[in-house]
């Protein structure tokens, strides 16, 4: 089943567009999900919510006036403004339980849509990482190791929150100059060797780069360009350089439909449609699924500028 028959079998009373050789589709994705058939996708590509509630109208208006709520509004440092970022830090005990219990019920819907030997990456961040990780593995999933992104985002290093003249020489975190995302696999069924899984199902393993060198798990990376944020204004969109690079490699055999069920402004399915991939991708919020509509055949059509770890197609 292709990507455009998913999208309009399975859509229901959701509204959904096809975007290239992609479909994008207005739904919850915990809903959607189990919706669908069993082992329907070859890959999930996704950077979740963490804090659950970040996205919600009342906190994007918050952060749009500059009042925060669950987004800290950053001071500036050296004439840089620095983006808003979820307050990660601030969650209580019950706040990360509540993040474990989701990504937990989430894994294994993924774990039923995925063939075997499906590959999915998922972005984190070095407080929830370790968290969210093991939610996944709990539901099943392979934790196959991470990539680790690494880029300056000017995220951290603070001063003590009201007491930054009382104690100028401390940082209450360090500077982030990484960012985590796990690799996990649904695991093969018993006795298949990856060639076999592979001739099955199209999945198993990662696609080597074009130039024939493995797939690496440490990638140097840009923070997003300006020209990206205009066309899609999400406030964690990734580059297409970094995200063309995971996209390219979660279809072993460059066959199959690529998963985002959180999409946001649909980077990732940009990043799939501008390396040929088919994809289908999944938003809650309404202002995001109609800004991808436009935002993905934009970033899709970019000429990136690689650097030197990055991806290369022919």
């Amino acid at each position: 089943m292709t990507a455009e028959q998913l999208g309009q079998r399975y859509a229901g009373d959701c509204a959904y567009q096809s975007v290239g050789n992609s479909v994008v589709i207005h739904a919850d994705c915990l809903e959607w999900m189990r919706r669908v058939p069993g082992e329907c996708f070859h890959a999930i590509v996704t950077d979740p919510p963490y804090g659950l509630k970040e996205y919600d109208p009342e906190q994007l208006a918050k952060r749009s006036n500059g009042h925060g709520g669950i987004w800290r509004i950053p001071p500036s440092f050296d004439g840089h403004t620095r983006s808003p970022l979820p307050r990660f830090t601030a969650l209580n005990g019950k706040e990360r339980e509540q993040i474990e219990v989701y990504f937990q019920e989430w894994a294994m819907l993924a774990l039923r849509v995925l063939y075997p030997g499906g590959h999915l990456f998922l972005a984190s961040n070095v407080f929830l990482s370790q968290t969210v990780f093991a939610a996944l593995v709990r539901a099943g999933l392979e934790f196959r190791g991470q990539v680790i992104r690494l880029v300056r985002t000017l995220r951290g290093g603070d001063k003590p929150k009201n007491a930054e003249e009382e104690f100028p020489d401390v940082c209450s975190m360090p500077r982030g100059c990484y960012e985590p995302w796990g690799i996990f696999r649904k695991p093969l069924p018993k006795g298949m060797t990856v060639s076999e899984c592979l001739r099955q199902f199209q999945t198993g393993g990662l696609r080597r780069k074009p130039d024939g060198n493995p797939f690496e798990d440490v990638i140097e990376s840009e923070r997003t360009p300006r020209k990206e944020r205009m066309l899609a204004n999400h406030p964690s969109l990734k580059p297409q350089s970094f995200l063309r690079q995971l996209v390219y490699a979660s279809l072993p055999l460059g066959e199959g439909i690529l998963l985002d069920p959180f999409m946001g402004s649909g980077s990732t399915i940009a990043a799939a449609e501008a390396v040929g991939y088919s994809a289908l991708g999944i938003e809650k919020n309404p202002d995001y699924y109609h800004l991808s509509l436009t935002s993905i055949p934009a970033l899709s059509a970019l000429d990136v500028k690689e650097n030197q770890m990055s991806l290369q197609l022919p």
